[in-house]
């Protein structure tokens, strides 16, 4: 029973993805080379479209081929998603070109948190400061140019402030 669960819920979404593009029943299948009655049918659930005539759809809407093989259950979400793809591709308040933009900043951040630290990027982490320590490096003892206070009790002569002219 599942397939005509997949069957409806995949010819509801071709409809609200048309209708929130909104394009006509006849124009997306024009677009999609499909008659005007095997899209009707499709949207209804009567009929079960086949890859090639969904990546067909897909393209007359402007969305993906994979979001509509998801839909239909052709094609599984990908693992470890936790569903953020689906959620983006099928909310219904954002519009086709959002949903592309939104997906591609998720799955760029997901590539580079798979990516192992490079050898630069750790070496600067290690160089920094722990959290509360002072930023500045301790001035060394005996680091020429350095102005230390002279030791306790010891002579200190003043400054010339004569003019030499």
């Amino acid at each position: 029973m599942e397939v005509v669960a997949n069957m409806n819920s995949i010819g509801d979404y071709i409809r609200q993805q048309r209708e929130q593009a909104r394009i006509s029943l006849r124009q997306l299948a024009e677009q999609a080379g499909v008659s005007n009655p095997y899209l009707s049918q499709i949207e209804r659930g009567l009929r079960k479209p086949s890859a090639e005539i969904l990546q067909q759809i897909a393209k007359g809407l402007r969305i993906s081929a994979e979001a509509l093989y998801v839909q239909a259950g052709i094609l599984e979400d990908r693992p470890g998603d936790s569903g953020v793809r689906a959620a983006l591709l099928t909310d219904p308040q954002l519009t086709e070109r959002q949903k592309q933009v939104l997906v591609e900043i998720y799955e760029s951040f997901r590539r580079e948190s798979q990516k192992p630290p490079t050898a630069e990027v750790v070496a600067v982490v290690r160089d920094r400061p722990a959290p509360g320590e002072d930023a500045r490096p301790a001035p060394r003892e005996d680091a020429p140019g350095q102005d230390a206070p002279p030791p306790a009790g010891a002579a200190t002569e003043p400054p010339d402030t004569t003019d030499p002219a």
